[in-house]
C-alpha cells in the first residue's frame, strides 16, 4: 500500500530559513514552505534573520517556485514591547507573507487589528495539548495549529477526530527538542541574564556540567555521556523520517523540521532527506520502508546528537 491508498493527501514540508542561503537551500532542495524570521520578534535573535529588503527578495524567490513562506512574530511580549509589535506588523503587510506564527495572546489580537488579511498559524509555545484549545483558537480564526511537542500519535488523532477538517495541524518531526515543556525555558535567563522566550536562548542546557554532592564541597563528579563530554539537561534531537505512515495516519498535515539557526548545507541535506522519503512513501511504501536506512545515514552526516522519536510514540503521558 502507498500513500495515495491511505486516502491522505501528501504533507507540507516545512523547512526552516535562518537567512537568506538557507532559504534558497530549502527552496532547491524540495521545500514545499519555508518558516523565517525578522529583525524583531522571531525567537531566533541568534539567526542571520532578514531584513525586510531580504524578506522581500526571499518571498519572491519562494513564489517563483511555487513555495510559501511563513513569518514568525512569535515571541512573548512584554508591555514594554506592544508598541513595537504594532509597527512590526504592520512593516510585514506590504511584504504579503502566506502566514504569521504567532504564540503571544496579545500579539494575537494586535495582528488581526493591524493586518487581519494575513493568516495566522498558532506556534507550537501556545502549547495546545487537546481538541478544546484548538477550537477556543479556531473560533478566533486560526486555520492551522503546531501541536506540542508533548503529544503522541494516539493523542494527535483524537485531536484531529474532534476539529473541524479545515483546522490544518502542523508538528514538529526533526531537530533540537528543547529540555524545558514546549520550550518555555528559563534557565538561560537565570543563568546568563539572555531571554529564550525573547529568542536569546545561549543553550545552556547543553553546556558541560558536572555534579556536586550536598555534604562534599568542591568535589566535583563528571557525569558521562559521550567523548565530547556531556549536556545532562539537554534532550536528543527528534527524527521521525522512519514514521512516515504513523504521522499521516494521526492526521498531521504539515510536517516542521526545526533549525533556523543551522547552516544552509545542513538545511539542504534534511530537505532533500525528508523530501526524498516522503516522495517515496506516495510511490510505493516498500520503497520508502527499504530506504529508511539510507535516510537515517543521510542525516546523521548533519547530525551532532543522537536520535529519538520524543513524545509520539508514547501511549500515555510522560510524567
Amino acid at each position: 500500500m502507498n500513500g495515495k491508498d491511505c486516502g491522505r493527501k501528501k504533507p507540507e514540508l516545512l523547512i526552516p530559513a535562518g537567512g537568506p542561503e538557507a532559504l534558497q537551500a530549502a527552496v532547491s532542495a524540495g521545500a514545499d514552505a519555508v518558516y523565517l524570521g525578522g529583525d524583531a520578534f522571531s525567537l531566533r535573535a541568534k539567526a542571520k534573520n532578514f531584513s525586510k529588503e531580504e524578506m522581500r527578495e526571499g518571498i519572491a524567490c519562494a513564489r517563483e517556485n511555487d513555495v510559501r513562506v511563513y513569518v514568525t512574530v512569535n515571541a512573548f511580549a512584554h508591555e514594554s514591547d506592544l508598541t513595537d509589535v504594532e509597527v512590526y506588523l504592520a512593516s510585514l503587510v506590504p511584504l504579503s507573507p502566506d502566514a504569521l506564527i504567532i504564540a503571544d495572546p496579545g500579539v494575537f489580537s494586535l495582528a488581526r487589528r493591524i493586518c487581519p488579511e494575513l493568516p495566522v498559524h498558532l506556534s507550537t509555545q501556545a502549547n495546545n495539548l487537546n481538541h478544546e484549545s484548538c477550537l477556543f483558537w479556531y473560533d478566533l480564526g486560526v486555520r492551522r495549529i503546531v501541536l506540542a511537542r508533548e503529544l503522541s500519535l494516539t493523542e494527535i488523532a483524537a485531536i484531529r477526530a474532534a476539529v473541524p477538517d479545515d483546522l490544518e495541524l502542523e508538528c514538529f518531526v526533526h531537530g533540537a527538542v528543547c529540555m524545558a515543556y514546549s520550550g518555555r525555558c528559563h534557565i538561560s535567563k537565570y543563568l546568563t541574564g539572555r531571554d529564550a522566550n525573547a529568542g536569546n536562548c545561549t543553550q545552556s542546557c547543553r553546556w558541560n556540567y558536572t555534579v556536586v554532592e550536598e555534604k562534599r564541597p568542591g568535589e566535583y563528579f563528571p557525569v558521562e555521556e559521550t567523548e565530547r563530554g556531556t549536556a545532562v539537561f539537554a534532550a536528543k534531537d527528534l527524527c521521525m523520517i522512519g514514521h512516515i505512515p504513523e504521522l499521516l495516519q494521526a492526521g498531521i498535515g504539515a510536517f516542521k523540521i526545526e533549525g533556523r539557526t543551522k547552516t544552509a548545507s545542513y538545511v539542504r541535506k534534511v530537505t532533500e532527506a525528508y523530501r526524498q522519503a516522503i516522495d517515496d512513501y506516495f510511490s510505493d511504501a516498500s520503497v520508502y520502508r527499504a530506504r529508511i536506512p539510507e535516510y537515517l545515514q543521510q542525516l546523521r552526516e548533519g547530525a551532532s546528537r543522537e536520535f529519538d522519536t520524543g513524545f509520539y510514540l508514547h501511549e500515555g503521558r510522560m510524567v
